[in-house]
């Protein structure tokens, strides 16, 4: 069967090849009707369209550039993060007939505007989408937008960004409020010391998670101890670190929520390693639902972030505005979900020694 052109799609359609073109590229200024009909006979037809006449027609490249801090850097190790943006992304470009480039980055290399310059004039990119934390650069992104005298602009989208300025459009979720509503549920489960890891401050969303854990704790009338706050660096390996500090100090905590997963896994490794129960003898919470929140034991009560719908949404929006229709709303939030596994339950019945000292005493009995 001989492969269909764009003549055939325009015949069927009853317009001309101008107008299929249009469609195709998914350009302003058709009826609905029109587009509709033609989109009927690509898809009767399955037509293709030959990428390099289309390029060349269209003066496009029809390549969006997806950029991210590389996972293998100690401060962004979760990769179904990142894999989860590029569904999401995939998915949106593949709606619109544009293809991909995933560029990882390292976001604090001086050379981080010189290499993003080369990338855009080696592949003529049409727009790019940020990922945290290059989405909080501001002065990355408003020299990218306003482009210069060597270099022409380039749209940009950001995912997950801390500020919600108006120079770039962009796509997040209420990491506050998520936070502020996970503080509130250990806190419903009788926990009085509730613990607090952060991530790295970089990552701007991620304070905005710590803002939350305060706003919860004030919410439930609980005071707020410095102590029971640890820094930690969003891997696995901080998680533990600031694990043990909490676990072996003097006064440890009955739950531990860390703004991650990968550090909330690190919290359940030290506590498996102590001997301690969970969720009877302490409840952790944790941050994306990444893959492996369901893997461990026990399963981890989490915060579900829509990161595939967010990355969909804002390759639409970057689309959009690429083709000279500038989203209604530039700044779309997208909510988040309590997902409550078996990592968390009521608080234990409070005694004068903590469990690990309990445990330790115990040994030495022993002994």
């Amino acid at each position: 069967m001989r492969k269909a052109n764009i003549h055939h799609v325009a015949a069927r359609a009853g317009v001309s090849t101008k107008t299929v073109s249009r469609v195709v590229n998914n350009e302003p200024f058709v009826r609905d009707s029109t587009r509709e009909r033609v989109l009927r006979a690509v898809k009767a037809l399955n037509y293709r369209p030959n990428p390099s006449a289309r390029r060349l027609a269209g003066q496009r490249s029809f390549l969006i550039g997806l950029l991210y801090d590389n996972p293998d850097k100690f401060d962004n190790p979760d990769s179904s993060y990142i894999v989860n943006i590029q569904q999401g992304v995939l998915r949106a470009c593949e709606q619109h007939g544009y293809d991909l480039v995933i560029h990882p980055c390292d976001y604090r290399d001086s050379t981080l505007l010189a290499s993003i310059e080369a990338l855009l004039d080696h592949s003529r990119l049409d727009g790019l989408i940020l990922s945290p934390p290059l989405s909080d650069l501001d002065e990355l992104i408003t020299a990218l937008v306003d482009g210069g005298r060597q270099r022409r602009a380039v749209p940009v989208a950001r995912i997950s960004p801390g500020s919600k300025r108006s120079f770039a459009d962009a796509v997040f979720t209420d990491d506050r409020g998520t936070c502020a509503e996970m503080t509130l549920h250990l806190a419903n489960l009788g926990h009085e010391r509730i613990a607090f890891i952060q991530g790295h401050p970089d990552h701007k969303a991620l304070v905005k998670r710590y803002e939350g854990y305060r706003d919860g704790l004030r919410a439930a009338g609980l005071p707020f101890h410095a102590d029971l706050v640890k820094l930690g660096d969003n891997s696995f390996q901080s998680g533990e670190a600031c694990a043990r500090r909490l676990l072996l100090g003097d006064s440890p905590p009955g739950a531990i929520f860390a703004c991650n997963d990968e550090m909330a896994a690190g919290v359940i490794a030290v506590a498996h390693r102590l001997g301690l129960h969970l969720p009877d003898e302490l409840s952790v919470a944790g941050f994306d639902d990444a893959a492996h929140a369901k893997a461990i034991y026990p399963a981890l009560t989490t915060v579900r972030q829509p990161v595939q719908a967010m990355a969909e949404c804002v390759t639409g929006m970057l689309i959009d505005r690429m083709h000279g229709r500038p989203p209604v709303n530039a700044r779309q939030e997208i909510p988040s979900t309590l997902i409550v596994r078996e990592s968390t339950g009521p608080a234990p019945r409070r005694t004068d020694a903590s469990p690990v000292a309990v445990r330790r005493a115990t040994t030495a009995t022993d002994r």
